[in-house]
């Protein structure tokens, strides 16, 4: 009796493990990507938009944010608007204020995303203690 509970509990704990992995599987803008070529990463949640910035709890929660790996500037994402399963469309601002722009994040595959840069300022980062401008359309693996 004690082998039919135990069978029955592994069972189902199996079952909604399974469901779970489904459920974040169909949310491909609920992510964490990177671009290792530029040091950058996007941490993203369209779908709650209830991403903090690290350090800078200040702005609340967000749709997500750009940010540099070993640094705490990051371009920040205030709105966002989904254009079906596969792309969506961001407004950013860098975490001064000063600069702003339109990009688009398409989803090539499960993990593959492409962010392009639209109308606005270009998209700089701090590189060995200069600016570096990230180029208009950058690639991002999920991790």
């Amino acid at each position: 009796m004690k082998n039919k509970i135990l069978h029955i509990v592994l069972l189902l704990l199996l079952v909604l493990q399974a469901g779970a992995q489904k459920h974040t599987e169909s949310k491909p803008f609920r992510a964490y990507l990177i671009n290792n070529e530029y040091d950058v990463y996007l941490r993203i949640n369209f779908y709650e938009q209830d991403v903090k910035v690290p350090g800078q709890e200040l702005y609340g929660p967000l749709p997500g944010y750009l940010g540099k790996q070993h640094n705490s500037f990051c371009w920040v994402i205030t709105s966002c608007k989904l254009k079906g399963d596969d792309q969506a469309e961001m407004q950013l601002i860098n975490d001064f204020g000063s600069e702003d722009l339109r990009a688009t994040l398409t989803r090539k595959n499960d993990s593959l995303y492409v962010l392009k840069q639209g109308a606005g300022s270009t998209i700089k980062v701090p590189h060995q203690g200069k600016w570096r401008k990230l180029p208009g359309t950058l690639t991002f693996t999920r991790k």
